[in-house]
């Protein structure tokens, strides 16, 4: 069998096992990869090679789906079209999500450590050009950041996260005052703002935060409403993006500022029908 594509049944079993030692994995309990191995040898006549490398397909699934992986399974890309239905079909079984957004323990908020952002993408390397359109067609195929968008429990779990970060920096600037002064727009006010936190630099500047939280990679693609892309741009001074990423297993961030086309593509994804 080296050498041929797999079957669905084959890609069904691997993906379950793949599953569920990511399970183990999230939770913190113990499990043996290569137990776990033997065992799919036995179930479906791969070598021990051809399995450890269609774990790191999985991965590579995983993270264009805008999703967690694990560690130890270093994504590999040009994996089968069939695979990505395999993987989507056993997430769409756990509810379309690894970790539910109701699993999250939103309790460490107020302990967990500050948040660093780190150079934008475009300003670290760039992934190889087909490893990198590879992640972007399965994320289009699924609509990954649609996803991300409509689930707002995420959205607002990560606005949380980014209100705490914001009062907790401006208190260690010696701002409390400002501190107080923090409003978590989008919770007290509603969505058409533009923005979803009104903060301020410890000088005193405003800071308009728009927050996109993702369980993916840095590169996951998010949706930008029309009215927060007029907002930026009307006060690109202010306006910042600050993008989440690897939610689920302890945020990582980095920020955007307007020109955002500098940094991102925009696309059209919605029209305005009328009667004329």
């Amino acid at each position: 069998m080296a050498g041929e594509d797999w079957s669905e049944s084959e890609n069904a079993v691997i993906v379950a096992d793949y599953f569920a030692m990511l399970g183990y994995d999230l939770s913190g309990k113990h499990y043996n990869k290569a137990a776990h191995n033997r065992d799919l040898q036995s179930q479906i006549a791969r070598s021990r090679g051809s399995i450890e490398f269609k774990h790191q397909n999985i991965s590579a699934v995983l993270m264009g789906l805008g999703e967690t992986w694990i560690a130890g399974y270093k994504p590999a890309f040009n994996f089968q079209a069939s695979l990505e239905d395999a993987v989507n079909r056993q997430l769409q079984k756990q509810g379309g999500w690894i970790v539910p957004p109701t699993h999250m323990n939103t309790s460490t908020f107020h302990e967990a450590a500050p948040l660093w952002p780190e150079p934008p993408p475009t300003q670290r390397n760039t992934p190889p050009p087909d490893e990198l359109e590879q992640m972007l067609g399965v994320a289009r195929k699924f609509d990954v950041a649609g996803r991300d968008s409509r689930n707002r429990a995420l959205g607002k779990m990560g606005e949380e996260r980014v209100l705490l970060h914001e009062q907790s920096a401006l208190r260690s600037a010696g701002r409390d005052d400002l501190a107080r002064e923090i409003v978590w727009v989008s919770a007290e006010e509603g969505d058409g703002a533009g923005y979803d936190i009104r903060s301020f630099t410890p000088q005193g500047k405003p800071r308009l935060i728009e927050v996109k939280t993702t369980n993916g990679w840095e590169r996951t693609p998010f949706h930008i409403s029309r009215n927060e892309l007029a907002v930026a741009e009307d006060q690109r001074e202010d306006w910042v993006l600050f993008r989440l990423y690897q939610f689920s297993r302890g945020p990582r961030a980095f920020e955007l500022r307007p020109p955002l086309d500098a940094h991102v593509s925009l696309t059209a994804t919605s029209f305005t029908a009328r009667f004329d």
